[in-house]
């Protein structure tokens, strides 16, 4: 009979495999787990609420998920990159290097702007391939947008791991003050940050020039017999 209990699973199992409501089928297992465990409904909505609050930095990583999926089906991604096409003289380069100065300095004050996820994909790849468009070619090469996806994704994290220590008290300098705090070394966090800053600024402006070297690179490589 313990068996019984896993009764929410085949639920879960069945309810996707008919692609029913998603939240439904969440809901109607939790809901059977516990009357077939014993476990009142009061004690089973204290418990969702229990693991919102425990899980809510993941609850609203979820949520903008949601809106960023919303946005970009409604038109977002067209809508960066025809806004990039009205600037003359942008290229992909030029605009993923922008685009890792700017990340890089909100990244000193720990602040996100969105990620690959909520970021990159709908707004900065569409913008990168629309100032790619403007110069003449009606459509990017497969092969040519799959660099930018790349270069993008790169610049994002080379902003971000550079950037992040510089923020005092931010995860990635406390790692480091514990580890070096180890070692036998009682460093600052302000000692951590002041001695990242020329790191951080070399590191970002080696890939924002590697990248937009690259990008010319690519550019000839793809498109020099059309010009």
């Amino acid at each position: 009979m313990e068996y019984i209990k896993l009764l929410g699973i085949l639920i879960v199992i069945i309810g996707f495999a008919l692609k029913l409501d998603s939240i439904l089928i969440i809901v109607a297992a939790a809901f059977t787990t516990a009357i077939v465990s014993g476990i009142d409904i009061v004690t089973l909505v204290e418990t969702f609420g229990q693991s919102f609050v425990s899980n809510r930095s993941m609850t609203i990583f979820i949520l903008v998920m949601l809106v960023t999926g919303t946005m970009e089906r409604n038109g977002l991604r067209e809508a960066s990159s025809a806004l990039i096409g009205k600037i003359k003289g942008a290229s992909a380069g030029a605009i993923i290097g922008a685009y890792g100065i700017i990340r890089g300095i909100f990244g000193a004050f720990n602040v996100g702007i969105g990620g690959v996820a909520g970021f990159i994909r709908p707004v900065l790849i569409p913008m990168a391939t629309g100032a790619v468009e403007t110069k003449g070619s009606t459509k990017v090469s497969p092969e040519h947008l799959e660099q930018i996806k790349a270069m993008a994704a790169g610049i994002e994290n080379i902003s971000w791991f550079f950037c992040q220590v510089l923020f005092v008290g931010g995860p990635g300098a406390l790692l480091v003050q514990g580890t070096l705090a180890n070692l036998g070394y009682d460093i600052k966090l302000i000692d951590l940050a002041a001695v990242e800053i020329p790191v951080a600024i070399a590191g970002v402006a080696t890939g924002v020039i590697y990248y937009w070297l690259r990008d010319r690179r690519l550019n000839k490589k793809y498109y020099s017999k059309e010009n």
